[in-house]
């Protein structure tokens, strides 16, 4: 095979994965850096946020440690080789170690363009099929299942925005409390809803601010509270599939997450408070918004 052939066995692969264009280089350098661990903590942070909204970063993260254990285990076995062998046979030591070349017969273009019509035509039609089967098999869980997401998940999403925003010091929030207004309005207007910020003012918490946020199926809002102690609550918003949901607890380490929904928006309090007070704001902060006495 010479290198014509070479090159156009890698284009034909590349043809039969469906391969996306390469991620500019900055982005691989940085994912390459938070691997080996050389990334400063906020960045880190930073970038640790990013991949549980970023599955094809996510995966290539994954990749990089999976290539990078490899080479590891490839290395060591090479040196234990160098230890056992004699001075002069060390360099054969590391030609023993084992290499494969692979050919593959390379399939003519009409037969990899068949196949590929062939899988598109077998998704679509399935696509078609669950699409009118998960509502008769399923219908309560349907709404879920077109929003993408449960409301565990948004409140994970919740947990992990407070995780990531609320020890920050010189950034926690994008629009600070004195541009109230504007971050009400500004927010509203990417959620597609008027949004209100209810006051904790008697449990000792004052608004610091807010920023937009990814969410399970868009744009999502996070406003944060302080109080003199330092401590930081955080109230997450966003679509939901669900009319109207029951106030409900996840548990992450010592942060504490009590969500609920409703008019078909979710809501989820997050803290490092005890649960029983935790709970007394996060109704509180229900009512505030709609909710009924009936979701607690």
């Amino acid at each position: 095979m010479n290198d014509d052939d070479l090159g156009h066995e890698h284009e034909g692969e590349g043809e039969r994965k469906g391969e996306s264009p390469p991620p500019p280089e900055g982005d691989l350098s940085m994912l390459g850096a938070f691997v080996d661990d050389e990334l400063p903590p906020d960045d880190r942070a930073a970038l640790q946020a990013r991949l549980c909204a970023d599955p094809q970063a996510a995966a290539r993260v994954a990749a990089y440690r999976a290539q990078k254990a490899a080479l590891q285990a490839l290395c060591d076995g090479a040196l234990v080789a160098g230890e056992r062998a004699s001075p002069d046979d060390v360099p054969q030591a590391f030609d023993a170690a084992p290499s494969v070349l692979v050919l593959r017969p390379r399939a003519p273009w009409w037969w990899r363009a068949g196949i590929a019509a062939a899988w598109v035509a077998v998704g679509a039609g399935l696509a078609v099929a669950l699409t009118a089967l998960v509502p008769r098999l399923a219908p309560d869980l349907a709404p879920e299942l077109v929003a993408g997401a449960t409301p565990e998940a948004f409140a994970r999403r919740a947990d992990v925005a407070y995780a990531v925003y609320s020890p920050e010091q010189r950034h926690p929030v994008e629009v600070g409390a004195a541009d109230e207004a504007h971050l009400v309005a500004w927010l509203s207007k990417r959620l597609g809803k008027p949004l209100s910020v209810p006051s904790l003012a008697e449990y000792g918490y004052a608004l610091v601010g807010g920023r937009l946020l990814p969410g399970n199926s868009g744009p999502a809002a996070q406003f944060m509270y302080e109080n003199d102690a330092g401590e930081r609550l955080t109230l997450y918003v966003g679509a939901s599939s669900t009319e109207r949901g029951a106030v409900r607890l996840l548990r992450d380490g010592n942060r504490r997450t009590f969500y609920w929904s409703t008019d078909r928006m979710g809501y989820a309090l997050s803290g490092p408070q005890t649960e029983p007070k935790l709970r007394a704001i996060a109704l509180d902060v229900c009512g505030a918004l709609g909710g009924k006495p009936g979701q607690w």
